[in-house]
């Protein structure tokens, strides 16, 4: 077992370096060196080779991304060519805004997603299984950013029960900073609610029918206990699609901060983006990359613990 965890760490750790060599390769193969955007137009020759030795850029490209890598196993992005700032000071910084809110999206996502999820599949057939289903459908048909759109139309606009958008961080004070994040994170939710309710109710509804599930009603456990140790069983595909959805929701947050007019990552890659700052961009793409890879490795670890039969192929 120990064996296997350790590969499946080193095979992410793997994956991750493959993706940062070729975050780095698409950063640098436009056209033109990224001296002559800091620069400008009117830049000399001499000054567009000075500034490529001053910052490493004459080297060879693996050196570059060796270096590159190095410094980020340490905790170290660089420093933006455009802004001259630390760019994991500026990743930093914006972090625990978007974690916040993709924090209590997901959270809000399992315990709705799991919950209706189990309910439906208890009673198939039945008027909340129908109504699950058609709930299911409008979730997943509706945009994220158009649902935050209709929330702030009525809940800050006619209601005035929430602010419209921006951000309160928490040491402003409880109160205030949920009702900040608590439209952004609804509407990053919703379809992740509607996922997780589908994969639950079908993943529990299959293992009911299962022949251990007659036999342990045969033998007298109750309904509870049946019910829990089927949905010990069905979880494993319910965290694989539950850990995807963490990964992607940090995709889906970057456009629902826009919409709320939230100080997070969005901003941050958006003006790397358009001044084309290189090392930021990567430092942003690549934290996501991390993030998704080893809640994934998060996920297959938590099934192989719950799952007898993972432990004993191990």
């Amino acid at each position: 077992m120990l064996s296997l965890v350790a590969g499946r760490i080193l095979s992410s750790i793997g994956t991750l370096l493959f993706v940062g060599l070729a975050l780095f390769a698409l950063t640098r193969s436009g056209p033109g060196s990224p001296a002559r955007i800091v620069l400008g137009a009117d830049a000399t020759t001499e000054q567009i080779a000075q500034f490529e030795q001053t910052h490493g850029l004459d080297r060879p490209f693996l050196s570059q991304y060796a270096s590159w890598l190095g410094d980020v196993m340490r905790g170290d992005f660089g420093k933006s060519f455009v802004t001259g700032r630390d760019v994991a000071t500026d990743i930093v910084g914006a972090l625990p805004v978007t974690l916040s809110i993709v924090l209590f999206a997901f959270a809000i996502a399992l315990v709705c997603g799991v919950g209706i999820g189990v309910l439906a599949a208890l009673r198939p057939g039945g008027a909340f299984d129908r109504l699950s289903r058609f709930a299911a459908v409008l979730g997943l048909s509706i945009p994220a950013f158009w649902l935050g759109i209709v929330l702030i139309r009525f809940l800050a606009v006619d209601l005035r029960w929430l602010p419209p958008g921006g951000y309160f961080p928490l040491s402003a004070g409880l109160s205030l900073h949920l009702q900040s994040i608590l439209m952004p994170s609804v509407s990053l939710a919703v379809y992740y609610i509607a996922v997780l309710a589908r994969m639950t109710q079908a993943s529990l509804q299959e293992t009911l029918r299962g022949d251990y599930v007659r036999t342990a009603r045969a033998m007298g456990l109750s309904s509870s206990q049946v019910v829990f140790y089927a949905l010990v069983n069905a979880l494993p595909p319910v965290i694989n699609l539950a850990a995807l959805s963490f990964g992607y929701m940090f995709g889906w947050a970057l456009i629902i901060e826009q919409v709320f007019n939230i100080p997070g990552l969005s901003r941050a890659l958006l003006n790397a983006i358009s001044q084309r700052d290189f090392l930021l961009l990567q430092g942003i793409v690549f934290l996501f990359t991390a993030i998704f890879v080893f809640a994934n490795l998060g996920a297959d670890l938590l099934n192989r613990l719950l799952d007898p039969r993972q432990r004993a192929a191990a």
